[in-house]
């Protein structure tokens, strides 16, 4: 019975594997890992997420969404349109990564430095307000993403306690979000979390990766509004 499952196991591997394949290659600006949400569903989507993030704090839609791969397509297109707009910002450093569906999305974060803070801070600086409002006014321009979820993630070094890193992380995202929503982004699309000191960048051993790891990260996501917007253009 054993040996049974194990070769079901898998076949099913393969199945995934093949679908990825044959999706991911059928046009570009569709679904990454190609229509996984369609093919399997929460499961895989949650993990294809994480694997590319290299982090457990998941992002975009509730997971199981199932998107079809021509819904995905149209999302991923949406995106690098999207991703090229924000890329043209000299202070922002764009990235493509994956939600928790298996969809394109954007992670952006603000010049070499980042948006960084000074130790116990939540303030932002004038460089990163100037940033920021840049930021805000092509995230509502062009590329119609308005309906995209926004996901901002504060981040401390190591330094004070868990109980203190997770307010004070929480407290930069605020601040970045309520300044995002000072110049015209909707408040209802952004999501903030505090995580603390549990996820660096850097080595929090050194001045230098200490600094590195007092950050935020913004992330663009499909929102479910914007699923249902594709699923429907595909029908």
């Amino acid at each position: 019975m054993k040996l049974k499952n194990l070769f079901v196991m898998a076949g099913l591997c393969v199945a995934i594997v093949l679908t990825g394949c044959n999706a991911s290659s059928a046009t570009k600006g569709g679904l990454i890992g190609g229509g996984a949400g369609a093919a399997v569903g929460a499961g895989v989507g949650a993990l294809v997420a994480k694997n590319n993030r290299k982090k457990g704090a998941l992002i975009g839609a509730a997971a199981g969404a199932a998107v079809g791969t021509t819904a995905g397509i149209i999302i991923g297109k949406k995106m690098d349109k999207k991703k090229k707009e924000l890329a043209a910002l000299e202070e922002a450093k764009v990235q493509e990564v994956t939600d928790q569906n298996g969809l394109k999305a954007i992670q952006v974060t603000f010049g070499e430095e980042g948006i960084k803070f000074a130790t116990g801070k939540s303030n932002l600086s004038a460089s990163a307000k100037e940033a920021l409002a840049k930021f805000a006014k092509t995230l509502t321009s062009g590329e119609d993403v308005s309906d995209a979820d926004i996901t901002i993630e504060g981040h401390t070094d190591n330094t004070g306690s868990t109980a203190i890193n997770e307010k004070l992380s929480l407290q930069r995202a605020q601040a970045v979000a309520d300044y995002l929503v000072s110049n015209g982004v909707a408040k209802a699309n952004i999501t903030t979390r505090g995580l603390a000191s549990e996820y660096p960048v850097a080595d929090n051993g050194t001045a230098e990766g200490r600094k590195q790891n007092r950050r935020v990260e913004v992330y663009i996501t499909a929102s479910q509004e914007m699923i249902n917007s594709a699923e429907a253009q595909a029908k």
